[in-house]
């Protein structure tokens, strides 16, 4: 969740990335094509984001909804030969920026500075494989992996929305993504941001919920069962920078997600890649060199 600052090659402000105002249009109308939902219930409503079950219900619509004073809308995607279906939200005007939510999170993570981003950027915010309202791909035991998940979100922003220069921002478990991205599609991504990681390199110190989450024969989705709020509340409560951030609401949001089937699974299985990313990392650096400006916070 909230891990340990990794040393970046460049440094870049983060609201410099850049401007254009001429893809949203594109971007919306080719999100609508893809959506398996109709057109109609895409675009004709809006509503703020105050109910989360209503919010989770939007999710599946493709309904428009409203933060503060920009509108995004909700759409799914078909991904990794049809064995994923990817929700995403899209919203704004100019450049494409795609943000990569981490754990235990979905795209809602970035609901608080969308509005901001959105006045100069086409904002892209999926859902991560097996999280939210995004499904995993089958067996369920695979494809959680850095240079897998990279590649599923490849297929989403470039092969669905026909964006092949972007500007990526990825925290926690999607900084990870957001590297992978980088580093097998170095001309693609103009600048790189990367919040709360530290999957680079094998070994160091050890978390207890990473070694919890690595545990295999399903021991840690068996022991958390049921009890999904009082134990992702205790990451919110304990290891958020400012708690009270992040309301009880905004906590409701999160378990109504990750208390679905199969999503503590999900979850679980993003951190026992962990180790599978330290290789591809490895690779990735003795033969990538990233040439885009990086960010690290």
């Amino acid at each position: 969740m909230f891990l340990i600052i990794l040393v970046a090659t460049n440094t870049v402000p983060i609201l410099s990335l850049g401007l254009n105002q001429n893809r949203i249009a594109i971007a919306q109308q080719q999100g609508l094509q893809n959506d398996d939902l109709t057109s109609s219930s895409s675009s004709s409503s809006s509503l703020s984001l105050t109910n989360p079950q209503q919010q989770q219900h939007n999710a599946t619509t493709g309904i428009c909804f409203e933060i503060g004073d920009a509108t995004f809308s909700h759409h799914m995607a078909s991904v990794n030969n049809g064995t994923i279906q990817m929700h995403y939200v899209i919203g704004g005007h100019g450049d494409p920026l795609v943000l990569l939510h981490g754990w235990p999170e979905t795209w809602y993570e970035w609901h608080k500075v969308m509005p901001a981003l959105a006045k100069n950027y086409t904002v892209i915010i999926p859902d991560l494989p097996g999280l939210g309202d995004s499904s995993s791909s089958k067996p369920s035991s695979t494809g959680y992996d850095g240079k897998s998940v990279a590649e599923d979100i490849h297929q989403l922003v470039s092969q669905q929305l026909g964006f092949k220069s972007i500007f990526i921002v990825g925290h926690d478990i999607g900084a990870q993504m957001a590297y992978s991205y980088a580093a097998a599609h170095p001309t693609e991504v103009r600048k790189l941001v990367i919040i709360d990681f530290t999957g680079f390199l094998p070994g160091g110190r050890t978390l207890w919920w990473t070694a919890f989450h690595q545990a295999p024969d399903g021991i840690p989705e068996a022991l958390v069962q049921g009890k999904e709020m009082m134990y992702l509340s205790w990451f919110y409560h304990n290891l958020a920078y400012s708690p009270s951030a992040i309301t009880q609401t905004d906590i409701n949001e999160y378990v109504s997600h990750y208390s679905a089937p199969g999503s503590m699974h999900a979850g679980f299985e993003y951190y026992r890649a962990f180790p599978l990313n330290a290789i591809q990392n490895g690779n990735y650096s003795k033969t990538t060199k990233l040439t885009m400006p990086v960010l690290a916070i």
